[in-house]
């Protein structure tokens, strides 16, 4: 890495390295652009699920090209003549209507309208049941409101969601970098130079990994593009802190500052390079997961970060050394002046504390996370459509109303789909089902046939997954046939989340275990290391469980939130333990294992401080969403990294090696008290 770093540094090398790369990231930026995203209704659901089969054979039928809305008339007391004649009128004029009568509710106080939406597109959905929403509540009589709810509403209000989300996401996502950054180095000039390179690594990294998932055919969907880019700005903003963080060590060392930066870059190339590659491997582990989008989505990160690590050693220290010292205006670093591993820095005085009482430290600390991992018994996962928005859309608020006079499950039957040409056979049978409120055939052809299945149980609710469960034993006996819609797919959804969590959590920990034990050449560390990373990950869940449930309202979790964020923190999680431990090693071998821990933690105590706070911002932003999956997962990931930041990396790790002392490295040997190696 030495050559290599020599020659990113040199004086013409580096200028036209940097504006090459910047210019050459901009050109596959505008000419080749992000890959279209293709349009699917079956990306999330698990492959080899019941409901996923059900989706693909109802595909074989024509009247399958889209889905329903469902347009609910009501008032507070029953519908009078002339509201109910207007809702007659509506059932024949309304845009797309089938001209079949309005279904009045026993109680009188409700009218529904069935009308399909014949398109697969997000946004041609959206924009039929916004026609279909202004024509509904046009011209009504005093004292009936109209709204439109169902299937297709659902996806229209879901899809209003990402409406231009991903450019609120990046504004403020690149906001909170900028402020944070400007706070770190208080300088008004040094953090345009990051913050360009990241953002130009960010727009870069969306084109290549969009463009990776359509050449090996990994479906994605709308919220990848903005977690990845959450991750690229959080991972590649890290990495330069830790780069600049030892090149202004460095510029008190050497005069010249491109000799400045090549030392800087090959004592920190080996730590981005370790950490790039364990997180990469790390969401790679997503690719075995039974969900598509998940698999587009570790991909797609994995990429990121890759883009992330080459723009923050190449791009980075090209572009910092085209300026001179001044870019560090007010506080300029000057030759003579004391490295940060040699200062009494607040980091240092804690490791100083820490080491009068390493064993007390360790006691206490274990017992704060234990404490906060206490709410993890408490969990309840598994959110339902109501609950899967920050803000109640129409679409929901109507399903509500209209489960007050029809059945719960009206807005949103259950699918049985069957290759028979007996379509009334198969709904007698669904009928028969207890839980089961009426079924009815809506379509049949090419020897597929579709039946539509009210629930009498609240969506949701554990009766509704029981009924679901009835009615595949019912038909278990019926060759090709499957039980699909909203229900079935949450049952679905929470089995195979279980699933991915035993596949992906063992194997993840493995890689970083060998990945850390390659890195250290150790048994110890790695072990110790992977230790407090689980434990920061329980803590963190446990105590962003008592914040969703005491201060956000919320009462589930989403079945895939436990993984993501596993992943994420997990990985994420091994970046600090290799900026601090790596230090801790080249520091050992002059001053031995103990003082060579504290005064890693000296030196990088206060960069990772600020990575960390900065990560835990950056993911905090993903709740400009309206989602709750995403700011649930923002939340876990923004209490992890702060909990791993100021907690475990600061105070548990070094009180742990300081116990263990050169048993830490083992069976390496870093270095003696006197500096031998």
């Amino acid at each position: 890495m030495g050559r290599i770093a020599e020659l990113i540094t040199r004086r013409w090398v580096a200028g036209l390295l940097a504006l090459f790369a910047l210019l050459g990231a901009g050109a596959v930026i505008g000419v080749v652009g992000q890959a279209e995203q293709p349009p699917t209704t079956i990306a999330a659901l698990p492959i080899g699920s019941d409901s996923r089969a059900a989706a693909e054979l109802r595909a074989e039928l024509p009247e399958a090209e889209g889905s329903t809305a469902i347009v609910l008339y009501a008032a507070d007391t029953p519908l009078t003549a002339e509201q109910l004649a207007v809702v007659q009128e509506r059932a024949r004029s309304l845009p797309g209507a089938t001209g079949a009568p309005a279904r009045v509710a026993e109680d009188g106080t409700a009218a529904t309208i069935v009308v399909p939406v014949t398109t697969k597109d997000a946004t041609e959905t959206a924009q039929v049941v916004t026609e279909l929403r202004a024509a509904a509540s046009a011209d009504l009589p005093p004292g009936l409101t109209a709204q439109v709810t169902g299937p297709a509403a659902i996806q229209a209000d879901l899809a209003a969601v990402f409406d231009g989300a991903n450019v609120r996401l990046l504004a403020a996502t690149a906001s909170v970098v900028a402020l944070l950054l400007v706070i770190t180095y208080r300088s008004p000039v040094l953090w345009l130079v990051p913050l360009t390179v990241v953002g130009a690594a960010d727009q870069l990294a969306a084109v290549l990994a969009t463009r990776t998932l359509a050449f090996f055919d990994v479906q994605w969907d709308e919220s990848t593009i903005g977690i990845l880019s959450v991750l690229v700005f959080g991972a590649g903003t890290d990495y330069a802190l830790l780069l600049i963080s030892r090149y202004r060590d460095e510029l008190r060392v050497f005069e010249d500052r491109r000799d400045a930066m090549a030392h800087a870059l090959g004592r920190t190339a080996e730590a981005v390079l370790s950490s790039a590659v364990t997180v990469t491997l790390g969401l790679l582990t997503l690719l075995l997961s039974v969900f598509p989008s998940t698999r587009g989505l570790g991909l797609a990160c994995a990429v990121g970060v890759l883009v992330a690590a080459t723009f923050a050693l190449v791009v980075l220290p090209a572009a910092l050394v085209v300026f001179g010292r001044w870019v560090f205006w007010p506080k300029v670093p000057h030759v003579g002046q004391a490295s940060l591993a040699d200062s009494r820095s607040p980091w240092r005085r804690v490791g100083d504390a820490v080491a009068g009482r390493p064993a007390v430290f360790v006691a206490v600390t274990l017992a704060v996370l234990a404490i906060a991992a206490a709410g993890i018994t408490q969990i309840r996962t598994g959110l339902d459509a109501a609950d899967q928005f920050l803000q109640k859309p129409e679409a929901i608020a109507a399903a509500e109303r209209l489960a007050e006079s029809f059945p719960a499950g009206s807005a949103d039957p259950t699918l049985v789909v069957s290759r028979t040409d007996d379509a009334e056979a198969l709904a007698a049978t669904v009928a028969q089902v207890d839980g089961v409120a009426s079924a009815r055939p809506v379509a049949s052809s090419g020897g597929v046939s579709e039946v539509a299945a009210v629930f009498a149980a609240e969506p949701g609710s554990p009766a509704a997954e029981r009924t679901v469960i009835a009615v595949r034993d019912a038909l278990a006996s019926m060759p090709d046939t499957h039980v699909g819609g909203t229900e079935a797919e949450a049952l679905d959804t929470a089995r195979a989340s279980t699933r991915d969590r035993t596949v992906v959590f063992p194997l993840i920990l493995g890689l970083v275990l060998v990945a850390l034990g390659l890195l250290l050449r150790s048994v110890v560390a790695p072990l110790v290391l992977v230790a407090t990373v689980v434990g920061t990950y329980l803590a963190s869940l446990g105590l962003s469980w008592v914040i969703f449930t005491q201060v956000l309202g919320f009462e589930r979790l989403d079945d895939g939130v436990p993984l993501l964020a596993f992943v994420f923190l997990v990985a994420l999680g091994v970046d600090y333990n290799i900026f601090l431990v790596t230090r801790a090693a080249e520091e050992a071998r002059a001053h031995g294992a103990r003082q060579g821990m504290l005064r890693a933690l000296a030196a990088t105590g206060g960069v990772i401080t600020s990575a960390g706070i900065l990560l835990a911002a950056v993911f905090a932003v993903l709740g400009v969403l309206p989602l709750v999956v995403l700011a649930q997962l923002g939340v876990i990931i923004c209490v992890g990294v702060l909990l791993d930041t100021l907690v475990v990396r600061t105070v548990l790790v070094p009180a742990i090696a300081l116990i263990l002392g050169d048993r830490f490295w083992w069976p390496r040997r870093v270095g003696t008290a006197r500096g031998e190696a």
